[in-house]
């Protein structure tokens, strides 16, 4: 019989899913020694190398595939078991994971304080990335459910949209089209437009826009953060489109405008998305009704606060 723990498994899942001792060690909050000890360990009992380095990089061996196969399922029988136990406890305890691009960061605290207020006994673990990102947290099931703005393809996934989010052309307020109205869209290209990194939500939006408005844009910057992008508009290199919810601040303080294009605002939507075949536990399932209920009225009451 092997001798083998759970949290050698637990530590052996995140190396092999991160092909990474560091980030594993990040993810565990642990130090690299302990986990690279915890795997010698796991070695040592099933008798056969886990994995192999080619140059800097790492790779599962034929064992360690079949070991990870059989982690990940043991993994998911043991979430299973903890949200069946959280059943019992009903909403006075429990824990939500949950996944956000960066961009609906500038909203999801607001509805996660107000859900939490309503259920002051449970914890949130918020992990917000691209999407990229957050598509591979819910292809490795480590997220309950996750909020972005295009849902995926090809992911076994259920999805529900909960909010809108239109996507405005933005300009530093000096700009000679912020004293134009109704700008044609053909204008735009004679602007140099800052993009986000490729595979984002906004970017695909934005460029299947133009494609089919037959528009050719000059491209200049890309950034992976929204933050990166409002700060180069603001210095004058270039126009931006991006998610109203993340230029509202600089929109109410005159750092930025909003042009007044034709066919602008592009209306896409917010959708809270998890596996179709996973168990969503009762904190997880409150919080999607939640969203879908509530999400909007509460945004837009942020919105006319802080205006």
């Amino acid at each position: 019989m092997l001798h083998v723990t759970l949290r050698q498994l637990k530590v052996f899942e995140s190396v092999a899913r991160h092909l990474s001792f560091s980030r594993a060690a990040e993810d565990l909050h642990l130090t690299q020694p302990a986990v690279s000890m915890q795997i010698k360990q796991l070695e040592d009992s099933v008798d056969l190398p886990l994995f192999e380095q080619i140059g800097k990089k790492i790779y599962l061996t034929d064992a360690g595939r079949e070991l990870y196969h059989y982690s990940r399922a043991i993994s998911e029988q043991l979430t299973d078991m903890e949200l069946a136990l959280d059943e019992l406890k009903g909403l006075e305890r429990g824990k939500l994971n949950i996944s956000v691009v960066s961009t609906a960061n500038y909203f999801a605290p607001h509805l996660l304080a107000k859900f939490c207020q309503r259920y002051s006994g449970i914890t949130v673990s918020l992990n917000v990335s691209n999407r990229e990102t957050v598509l591979k947290h819910l292809a490795d099931n480590v997220t309950d459910l996750a909020i972005m703005g295009q849902p995926p393809d090809g992911l076994d996934i259920a999805t529900e949209s909960f909010m809108e989010n239109p996507l405005v052309v933005i300009a530093p307020p000096g700009h000679p089209l912020c004293r134009v109205r109704s700008i044609p869209v053909k204008r735009l290209e004679q602007e140099t437009f800052l993009l986000r990194e490729p595979g984002s939500g906004t970017r695909s939006a934005m460029e299947r826009f133009f494609a089919e408005h037959r528009i050719s844009i000059s491209k200049g910057m890309e950034a992976d953060t929204n933050e990166a992008i409002k700060q180069a508009v603001q210095a004058g290199m270039g126009l931006a489109i991006m998610s109203l919810h993340t230029a509202e601040l600089e929109l109410e303080t005159k750092r930025l405008r909003i042009l007044d294009v034709q066919d602008f605002p592009i209306m896409r939507h917010w959708h809270v998305v998890h596996r179709k075949n996973k168990r969503l536990s009762s904190v997880a399932q409150a919080f999607r009704e939640f969203l879908l209920k509530e999400a909007h009225e509460l945004v837009a009451h942020v919105a006319r606060v802080d205006n």
